[in-house]
């Protein structure tokens, strides 16, 4: 008496064990993806908005205050994007020189972006994802100098 086995069922059990294994890593890689590039909008927004208020500093302002400014415009447009922003990742340089007429501001801002729900049990640095982010702003040619108060 052969008897075969009877398999109902077992197709719904196999797709919802396939469909948890291959969706899993699937959601896991998209949140990184989106932070990667949630971080990575807020880091361009941020070097241009930290460049843009740098070089419209009002007169008699210093260049430390317009620097000041600018670390300000950048951390509101990073804080728009969830990030919070150190002063050690923003550096902002001149050539040739800082407020005068025909020169540029570089803005370069630099972060690391954690990849998401990864313990700190497991020691070490967490892995992360490095972005890189600059905007270049012309002061102009026909404008006063500014900083010198």
């Amino acid at each position: 008496m052969n008897r075969s086995r009877d398999e109902r069922g077992s197709a719904v059990v196999e797709f919802s064990w396939l469909a948890l294994l291959l969706m899993v890593p699937l959601i896991y890689v998209m949140l990184a993806v989106f932070d990667v590039q949630r971080a990575s909008y807020g880091a361009t927004a941020a070097t241009r908005a930290a460049g843009r208020a740098f070089v419209i500093v009002p007169a008699g302002l210093s260049e430390d205050e317009a620097r000041s400014r600018a670390f300000e415009a950048a951390r509101l447009a990073m804080k728009d994007q969830g990030v919070e922003l150190t002063s050690d990742q923003l550096t902002i340089s001149c050539h040739p020189a800082c407020l005068e007429p025909g020169s540029t501001v570089t803005v370069t801002l630099t972060t690391d972006v954690p990849l998401p729900f990864i313990p700190d049990a497991l020691g070490g640095e967490p892995p992360a994802i490095h972005l890189s982010a600059s905007h270049t702003e012309p002061y102009g040619d026909y404008r006063e100098a500014k900083g010198n108060g």
